[in-house]
């Protein structure tokens, strides 16, 4: 780990610097340490040493010059390179490519970060080879990261510090089995390096009134493949169907109240062996593997990007999979005023069941 950090040091060191042209742009670079938070007794024999490495971040300052980066205090956009040495042979190294928000609070010293973005883990879960990494079923996975720091740019000309606590998950949602999952929890440490020796002045001049629009109708899709926990019963394609309405309170918020259609096939390999291996379990086979949910939800807009979220109850339940509440969250992204496209996570509490893709239409 320590001569690709001196790589990326050194690139971070060299060619940023003799740069004239107006960038409105940064980089930043986070070392972290810290550990692997215990979500589920049998990822025990897998927390061993603290896991560490590190942050390298490019990030695009705005300053106002559209209504939504007023309305939430000039963010910034940006992409992560993050490499995690898990400080375990059954585990391995994660690298990730992350997109990312940067959103600011208390006079811009306090920054919140969300990233989402895929990973690749170097030791995944093989039956023969590494059969005791419960915790990755594949070697792509999908992951979040949230960082808050106490951030001061511009310290000594155009290099700044920051440091705050980090919070890395990754898992496959399920896509393969296994999937406990692993989440980090570290302290963070890092350098801020601006390409422009000043920024330009800050934009006020949206105006904040009410915004409202009449209630709309939406038809969605959404897909993917999924496997049960049972490992080798196979991956499966599932279809959800979705209606709702929505109503657009203000510039940032609409709320949702619909209904969604689950034809999850991955439950009719589920029922057929609890069936046979457990029959104490009084499962008779002939299970529906359908269900039906509806859903209350929220919508908050950043630009063409959506953060939605949604919590559901089945009201059709033929078969006991993880409980009758579910919760999806994720990210839409509208092309013109009807048509979207979204990437969410279905999970019962903290147990993923899917990563949804989807399009719609908002009428």
């Amino acid at each position: 780990m320590r001569n690709l950090l001196c790589t990326i040091i050194i690139f971070f060191s060299v060619v940023l610097y003799g740069q004239e042209k107006k960038h409105s742009t940064y980089f930043d670079l986070n070392y972290f340490g810290g550990n692997i938070a215990l979500h589920n007794n049998s990822i025990l024999h897998l927390i061993k040493g603290h896991p560490e490495g590190f942050i390298f971040s490019w990030n695009k300052k705005t300053f106002g010059n559209q209504a939504w980066q007023q309305r939430f205090n000039y963010p910034d956009y940006g992409a992560s390179f993050i490499y995690q040495d898990l400080k375990n042979e059954i585990l391995g190294t994660n690298i990730g490519l992350y997109a990312h928000y940067n959103f600011y609070f208390f006079k811009r010293n306090l920054m919140l970060r969300l990233g989402q973005g895929l990973v690749y883990s170097t030791h995944p879960y093989d039956k023969i080879e590494n059969p005791k990494n419960i915790a990755f079923g594949s070697d792509i996975l999908s992951s979040t990261y949230l960082m808050v720091n106490y951030k001061k740019d511009r310290l000594f000309n155009r290099f700044g510090l920051q440091t705050g606590l980090s919070l890395i998950h990754s898992s496959n949602a399920n896509v393969k089995a296994p999937n406990t999952s692993v989440n980090i929890i570290a302290f963070n440490l890092g350098v801020t390096y601006h390409l422009d020796m000043e920024d330009p002045e800050y934009k006020n001049v949206v105006e904040n009134g009410k915004f409202t629009e009449k209630v709309k109708y939406n038809l969605a899709f959404r897909t993917g493949i999924n496997e049960s926990d049972i490992i080798g019963s196979g991956q499966f394609p599932f279809y959800v169907v979705s209606a709702y309405a929505d109503k657009r309170l203000s510039h940032l918020s609409t709320i949702q109240f619909g209904a969604d259609m689950f034809f999850s096939n991955f439950l009719k390999e589920l029922i057929y062996y609890e069936s046979v291996a457990f029959p104490e379990e009084q499962v008779s086979g002939d299970e529906d593997y359908k269900r039906v949910g509806l859903f209350v939800g929220h919508e908050l807009f950043i630009n063409k990007i959506s953060i939605e979220t949604q919590l559901g109850y089945y009201i059709y339940y033929p078969y006991d999979f993880e409980g009758r509440t579910y919760i999806r969250i994720g990210l839409k992204r509208y092309f013109g005023k009807k048509l979207f496209a979204a990437v969410t996570l279905k999970s019962h509490a903290a147990k993923a069941e899917a990563v949804e893709f989807g399009v719609g239409v908002r009428l």
